[in-house]
């Protein structure tokens, strides 16, 4: 059986919305938080990085469209880690993402130790694109072309944030970052569940943060022939041509149940059960097996006391592209089909696909829409994909009660 942890603190830095209560305002009022590329972002003329939705994206783009964190410097502060300000200037923003989303939950948990203690029973694990940093693309740049090198310390994006981060918190030393792709925070969440299970934590901070240079981000999935070419999210719609990519981060503090309990701890939620699986030797990423998605998502139920039947909302990955969609339809129908009318959606409707961050970000919403007792809307969507016609399911398109024991499938 899967021991039940509890979630103890949330924070997030998103697309506009640098906290979980902001998160939840933007997806209550169904808005839509995508914009432009903020000006420079690129380092280059848009003439020469776009080419239009009908152009050719060879090292170009279709869109410039984004979920994009901006304001970040209002927030953030370098005082109280344990580390000195001046190891932390020069850093990538993906680090500073970092530092400031877990010390939030920390915080949120109840830790508002300062920068000197240390928690050596508190570990950490989050995803971390193993793609290059906006400071390592220029750092490669400053050595192509003999120019001013930013900190050398951005050329080691994954490991070095994990070693960053256990030191400016005084963490244990079970703290490391993985690399799953869109999957990763999740897998984060079940490893960090697994070390408290075995013992080696008592608190474990767990989540992702989605930093990777966005020109690389947006001409790589272009190449993919993954990106929107409209420039719109759009789960669930009959008219989805593909992924808008977002930026941001996002971590949860967990904690053994009985812990939490006995600590007199606010408790956002509790996790019952974790399902992981992968494709095998399948078509690739972009056309998704429903059969290695049924088994991870059966797999989450196999060691509860919950049954699918119990869920009464269902937060979904759904990129907007329409093999992806229909294919996730498809597999939680064969799960869920004791459901009539089960209500679903997706958060990339309001900020795109977060990519490594994007399931701890689904989660978030989550715990607001438990805590608020509603259960939240997709973005309006004018016509359905046509796989949801013969499903259990039924896409929310404006908040409702959410009344009864609150279940929800990730």
């Amino acid at each position: 059986m899967f021991s039940p942890i509890a979630i103890v603190g949330r924070a997030c830095v998103l697309p506009g919305a640098h906290s979980p209560e902001a998160l939840w305002d933007a997806v209550l009022a169904g808005r839509s938080l995508l914009s432009s590329v903020p000006e420079g972002r690129w380092r280059g003329r848009a003439e020469d990085l776009l080419c239009g939705p009908d152009g050719d994206a060879t090292d170009r783009s279709w869109s410039d469209q984004g979920g994009y964190v901006t304001g970040f410097e209002e927030l953030w502060d370098p005082e109280g880690f344990a580390l000195p300000v001046s190891k932390l200037a020069g850093l990538d923003s993906l680090a500073l993402h970092v530092l400031h989303t877990a010390r939030e939950a920390l915080r949120d948990a109840g830790d508002r130790r300062d920068g000197s203690a240390a928690r050596p029973r508190t570990s950490a694990v989050f995803g971390n694109l193993g793609y290059p940093s906006a400071s390592m693309t220029r750092f490669a740049e400053a050595v192509w072309e003999g120019s001013e090198r930013p900190d050398a310390r951005n050329r080691f994006m994954s490991g070095g944030t994990a070693d960053l981060l256990r030191k400016a918190l005084g963490l244990g030393p079970d703290v490391y970052c993985l690399d799953t792709a869109c999957a990763s925070s999740l897998y984060a969440i079940k490893l960090a569940c697994d070390q408290l299970h075995d013992g080696v934590a008592d608190v474990a901070l767990a989540g992702a943060v989605s930093g990777a240079d966005d020109l690389f981000i947006h001409v790589g999935f272009c190449a993919l022939e993954a990106m929107s070419r409209s420039g719109q999210s759009r789960p669930f719609h009959a008219d989805a041509d593909g992924l808008v990519p977002a930026e941001g981060a996002g971590f949860v503090v967990l904690k053994r149940l009985a812990d939490a309990q006995r600590d007199g701890d606010t408790i956002h939620g509790v996790l019952r059960g974790v399902g992981l699986s992968n494709d095998g030797r399948a078509r690739g990423f972009l056309a998704p097996s429903a059969e290695g998605q049924v088994r991870s998502i059966a797999a989450a139920y196999a060691g509860t006391d919950i049954e699918p039947t119990d869920v009464s909302l269902l937060e979904c990955h759904a990129t907007g592209t329409k093999v992806g969609d229909a294919t996730e339809i498809q597999s939680s129908a064969e799960v869920f089909a004791g459901h009539e009318g089960l209500p679903l959606g997706s958060l990339k409707s309001n900020l795109g696909h977060l990519i490594t961050a994007a399931g701890v970000a689904g989660l978030i919403k989550v715990l607001e829409a438990m805590r608020h007792g509603v259960r939240p809307p997709n973005a309006a969507v004018s016509t359905l994909n046509p796989a949801l016609a013969d499903s259990p399911f039924r896409l929310l398109q404006a908040p409702e009660p959410w009344e009864g024991r609150r279940i929800a499938g990730i």
